[in-house]
């Protein structure tokens, strides 16, 4: 038997609801005796499975059937954790990188920074139920993240954080793209390196309007969606009156992650 035909009648398994307690499979030696093939060919099958936004390894303790992607809304500010916990999953962060840098010409634009100007870099990974969801970066002004430290971000957003140190934010803009994943994602974010990832590139604003925070979000892309609700409904018909007519416009929402 083939790898695909395993992963094919796993997809079945699957689809039929076929998985133990808290959506554990059982272990690839089980799966390799109940198909008759090696733990080799098994492991092949799994990540087709896996590829596929189907299933889902988490180190030391098996593969697991993948849970509904989580849903993010747009036109609102949340937060990663938000998300994650009104899908019922268990938020968790993990500060990676934090340190101060020369401004990336990116961030300083974003920032409306000078161009020589250094920058608090903190980069993390957010976690579901101890699954990898998102790796993110955020960029802030150094007289800003001169007051902020590791302790903090590791326990708390930065939405959470600069209220306290009397900034009051205002809005944020966001782009929403795709892309194929770097080696680091597929490190961090339990991918293969190629696969489809979610981008969100943000700029949060404080009420003055001047530029806080500059953060860019990496998500595999089966483990996350955004919606957007359309308040109201117009369509374009032969011979209605152009007032009538539904405009069109590039969508810029303020939704945005601490």
């Amino acid at each position: 038997m083939r790898y695909l035909d395993v992963a094919d009648q796993l997809r079945t398994r699957l689809a039929g609801g076929d998985v133990g307690a808290g959506g554990a499979l059982p272990s690839e030696a089980e799966l390799g005796e109940d198909f008759g093939v090696s733990r080799v060919t098994v492991r092949r099958a799994l990540e087709v499975l896996r590829r596929d936004g189907l299933v889902t390894s988490r180190r030391g303790s098996g593969w697991y059937a993948a849970a509904d992607p989580v849903r993010q809304a747009l036109g609102r500010v949340t937060t990663v954790e938000a998300a994650l916990e009104a899908a019922g999953a268990r938020p968790a962060r993990r500060v990676l990188e934090f340190g101060f840098e020369p401004g990336p010409p990116e961030v300083v634009r974003a920032l409306a920074l000078d161009a020589d100007a250094e920058v608090l870099r903190v980069k993390r990974l957010n976690l579901a139920d101890d699954t990898p969801f998102a790796l993110v970066t955020v960029w802030l002004p150094a007289a800003l993240g001169a007051e902020i430290s590791r302790a903090e971000v590791e326990v708390a957003t930065f939405y959470d954080l600069l209220p306290l140190r009397g900034v009051q934010l205002g809005r944020a803009v966001q782009q929403i793209g795709a892309d194929l994943a770097t080696a680091d994602d597929a490190r961090h974010l339990d991918l293969a390196k190629g696969d489809a990832v979610l981008t969100a590139r943000r700029v949060t604003s404080d009420l003055a309007h001047d530029p806080v925070l500059f953060s860019l979000h990496r998500y595999p892309a089966a483990r996350t969606s955004v919606e957007i609700e359309l308040a109201s409904l117009a369509f374009e018909q032969p011979g209605r009156p152009a007032a009538g007519r539904a405009a069109h416009r590039t969508e810029r929402t303020s939704h945005a992650q601490g």
